[in-house]
C-alpha cells in the first residue's frame, strides 16, 4: 500500500489539499464502520467476535478491513495470546482513546438531534 509521508510541512497537514497526509488519515477514520469500532472499543478490550457483536450489521470482511486500517494508523492495538486456538484482543491506543472522545461526542450529538433531523427529513420528503 502506498501512503503519503509526513515531512513536517503545513501542506501535508492541510485537509483541503487532495495530496495531504492529513486527508488520507481523515478518509481512513471518517467512515461509519471505523467510528462504530472506535466507539465500541472505548468501553474496553474486546475479542474479534465480541467486537462484531457490538457493531451490529458489520460483515466479517468489513470488520477485518477496518480493524487492520485502525491498527495500521496506530489507533487500535492487537494482542495475540499464545493459546490454541490463538486468542486475539483489540484495544484502543492512546491516540485511539483521544479520537474516541470526539467520536463519543458525535454519538451524543446524534442522540441529541435525532428527533430534529427526523422531523426535518419528514418535511423535506413531503
Amino acid at each position: 500500500m502506498v501512503t503519503k509521508k509526513f515531512r513536517g510541512s503545513p501542506e501535508e497537514a492541510d485537509l483541503t489539499r487532495a495530496d495531504s497526509l492529513a486527508r488520507e488519515i481523515f478518509s481512513d477514520v471518517a467512515n461509519k464502520w471505523a467510528l462504530l469500532i472506535i466507539e465500541a472499543l472505548g468501553e474496553g478490550t474486546l475479542r474479534f467476535g465480541e467486537l462484531r457483536n457490538e457493531v451490529e450489521g458489520i460483515s466479517h470482511k468489513m470488520l477485518t478491513q477496518n480493524v487492520r486500517m485502525l491498527e495500521r494508523n496506530g489507533l487500535v492495538g492487537r494482542t495475540v495470546h499464545p493459546t490454541v486456538p490463538p486468542r486475539v484482543e483489540y484495544t484502543l491506543t492512546e491516540p485511539g482513546r483521544a479520537l474516541r472522545e470526539t467520536v463519543h461526542g458525535m454519538c451524543d450529538w446524534t442522540h441529541r438531534y435525532l428527533a430534529h433531523i427526523e422531523s426535518s427529513r419528514r418535511r423535506f420528503d413531503a
